[in-house]
């Protein structure tokens, strides 16, 4: 195990970024905008599925669970970047509240991450063992899948605080350590090893998709010129094209899921991951500008996750609208079909 840094990071002095009003303004707008849109968005998303009569079923609850993540990033962690940020990127709230929003930083968007993660293997197994898997979901078995979800991601951010590797704080800078050993160990955990399992996933669902099409006779092979009563058969077609159609879109919304978390967090990964081997473990040298602007990009996948679930589903598209509206009576009686 590589050895902490001596000190807090007291020897690291970064040159804040210089803003004049109208900038401030701009970023102050821009930051709030994607936060409360953040807010938004994940409270419809928890709504629908809470709320809803018809939404609350252990499908559903993986959901209710990314919502649940990526909402507790809008509120205990985007207020204090967004003020970090106005102030060009100085950390101005104290070395101890330090250690304490870095934990809330890694734990939450860990949980979100993790939860996607966690939706991609729900979803293959669903479609490749559509039997047995769907009888094992019951609320329970969801709540622990859930919980286990916080426990790891709790494990990211413990070690700074049990002394394995020191944050970097002190004259007005909050960064996460950079011990050499935590930064493979967070990155790795936190996300490489559950981008793989996203990937090799959607891979496997599209696959699946794949070969549910292959196997599907052509009208022509179905019909041709037979008699109507010889084209009975193609009602049996029709009735195993629903299954496609659900493979189909779990792969598409899989694929646009695991794609915009990919351009949202990969480049603020890397970056974190090559920082300690190029700059060391007692401050950065990276611009400050750069590296807010990736940190942005990754909490931004917060905001996007319950739109992009809405753009696949029908049913969730009209929840939010007869949300927005105050027509609640209307969501209980409309079926959301399909799960997560």
């Amino acid at each position: 195990m590589t050895s902490a840094s001596p000190h807090n990071g007291t020897n690291c002095v970064r040159q804040a970024l210089t803003l004049g009003t109208p900038h401030k303004l701009i970023i102050g707008l821009t930051l709030t905008l994607i936060a409360g849109g953040t807010v938004v968005g994940n409270v419809l998303a928890i709504v629908s599925v809470c709320v809803v009569q018809r939404a609350r079923r252990p499908p559903n609850y993986l959901l209710a669970s990314l919502a649940g993540a990526d909402l507790s990033v809008a509120l205990a962690v985007l207020p204090f970047a967004i003020a970090t940020d106005l102030t060009g990127g100085e950390w101005p709230f104290g070395s101890v509240f330090c250690d304490i929003f870095i934990a809330l930083d890694v734990v939450c968007c860990s949980a979100s991450i993790m939860t996607l993660c966690l939706i991609s293997v729900d979803r293959y197994l669903r479609i490749t063992r559509p039997l047995t898997y769907p009888a094992r979901q019951n609320g329970r078995t969801m709540a622990k899948m859930i919980v286990g979800v916080w426990i790891f991601s709790a494990s990211v951010t413990l070690p700074p605080l049990f002394g394995w590797a020191l944050n970097v704080n002190g004259n007005r800078v909050c960064l996460i350590s950079q011990d050499f050993g935590y930064t493979v160990y967070s990155t790795v955990t936190a996300f490489y090893l559950p981008t793989a399992i996203m990937l090799v996933m959607y891979y496997k669902i599209f696959r699946a998709a794949q070969r549910s099409a292959a196997s599907l006779p052509s009208p022509s092979e179905e019909g041709g010129s037979r008699a109507p009563e010889a084209r009975l058969p193609c009602r049996g077609a029709a009735r195993r094209a629903g299954p496609l159609k659900g493979e189909e879109k779990a792969a598409a919304t899989l694929g646009t899921l695991v794609g915009v978390f990919t351009v949202c967090w990969l480049p603020f990964f890397v970056q974190s991951t090559a920082r300690p081997f190029i700059c060391g473990i007692d401050c950065s040298c990276f611009p400050l500008g750069l590296e807010r602007a990736l940190l942005w990009l990754g909490y931004a996948n917060s905001l996007l996750n319950p739109f992009i679930y809405a753009f696949f589903s029908q049913d969730l598209r009209s929840t939010y609208k007869d949300l927005l509206r105050g027509r609640c009576r209307k969501m209980n009686r409309r079926f959301l079909g399909g799960g997560v």
